[in-house]
């Protein structure tokens, strides 16, 4: 009985923190982006696009918005010619680091073991 209602929590597509939490931080892009902006005190869109080349900029501007609205980091923008934007991590976005950081021990320690696709084709 138990069992079944451990798994009814994972069907509520409102209300489960895996579907509606890990969501917003676990997309292709979005750790890459939280791990260079955590190495970093702030960093600007041109040197993001350099640490993960290759993400393209139309993905790399989107994906800065979701954690921008998810309030993971900030952006600041600075009234100078040529416009200067930088972004940081928020306090929540650095709270977050320290369990983005022990999936990318795991990664680390486990990458030998997992059967990844062929990516050579």
């Amino acid at each position: 009985m138990e069992q079944k209602e451990n798994l009814k929590k994972f069907t509520r597509l409102g209300s489960c923190p895996v579907r509606n939490v890990i969501a917003r931080f676990s997309g292709k892009w979005s750790m890459l982006v939280l791990c260079v902006l955590a190495e970093n005190e702030t960093t600007r869109f041109s040197e993001l696009s350099k640490a993960i080349p290759d993400i393209s900029p139309k993905v790399l501007a989107q994906t800065l918005r979701n954690l921008e609205s998810d309030a993971l980091i900030s952006r600041t923008v600075y009234a100078e010619i040529p416009p200067r934007v930088e972004y940081s991590l928020t306090s929540l976005g650095q709270s977050l680091m320290p369990h983005i950081h022990g999936l990318l021990a795991w990664a680390l320690a486990n990458f030998p073991s997992l059967t990844l696709p062929d990516t050579k084709g």
